[in-house]
């Protein structure tokens, strides 16, 4: 899932990023409500936070233009402004949710974990291909009674492959996909992140694995039970 989170301040901005992305969530992260704007008008969002005090544009200027233009994203407000008066203005300009400063990382993901949760094209917390189980909520692979933990991009990678199994992707693809269009990372961090992911379902002795197309790409494939690829 792809979300974007406008926020002014550079340690808080990049350590809800971080926690974000542990949690398996590709973010976009912007500094004003301008640029957060224009992010949501040029991409699809499964959930937006936006931070109330922002400089050229606040978080609730910016939501209330998306909502006049139609974009029906579901949003968090994030403020030190904690007052009921405060708390309407931000649901009724359009926010699904409100979130107080200072907040606990777990209450964050939380709410984000519920206001997605409210999105039409709601997608599940548990995810299952063959014997195969991706748990987002604990972050852990499970196969029978033996479990792994992913965090990061390996945990997008996963939830991208199972939403999609047997789906050919090329390395240009998953780099689009799970780092996003703008990146500034070398497409060799696919590469690791695929070899992690594939010693992680080695360990889980699944019959799905990660079928590598020379020169193609990667699937969700599965094995029959002499170990060659079906």
């Amino acid at each position: 899932m792809r979300l974007l989170f406008a926020e002014d301040d550079p340690d808080l901005s990049a350590a809800v990023k971080a926690l974000l992305e542990r949690n398996g969530y590709q973010v976009d992260a912007v500094p004003d409500g301008e640029e957060a704007l224009e992010y949501a008008e040029a991409m699809s969002y499964d959930g937006m936070i936006l931070d109330w005090m922002m400089p050229v544009k606040d978080g609730i200027q910016a939501l209330q233009e998306m909502r006049r233009k139609g974009i029906r994203t579901p949003c968090m407000i994030l403020t030190a402004r904690d007052s009921v008066e405060d708390r309407v203005a931000g649901l009724d300009a359009g926010a699904d949710d409100y979130l107080p400063k200072p907040f606990d990382a777990g209450e964050l993901m939380a709410r984000v974990r519920a206001m997605l949760r409210r999105r039409e094209s709601y997608v599940p917390d548990i995810l299952q291909w063959d014997d195969l189980t991706l748990d987002k909520g604990s972050c852990k692979l499970i196969c029978g009674t033996k479990s792994v933990r992913i965090t990061g991009k390996m945990l997008q990678l996963a939830q991208l492959f199972m939403e999609n199994p047997r789906i050919l992707f090329s390395v240009q693809q998953l780099m689009d996909k799970v780092w996003g269009w703008d990146t500034e990372a070398e497409i060799n961090v696919v590469w690791v992140n695929i070899s992690q992911l594939r010693k992680k379902l080695a360990e889980l002795e699944t019959s799905a694995e990660i079928r590598v197309h020379r020169g193609s790409g990667y699937s969700l494939e599965k094995k029959t039970e002499d170990g060659a690829e079906k």
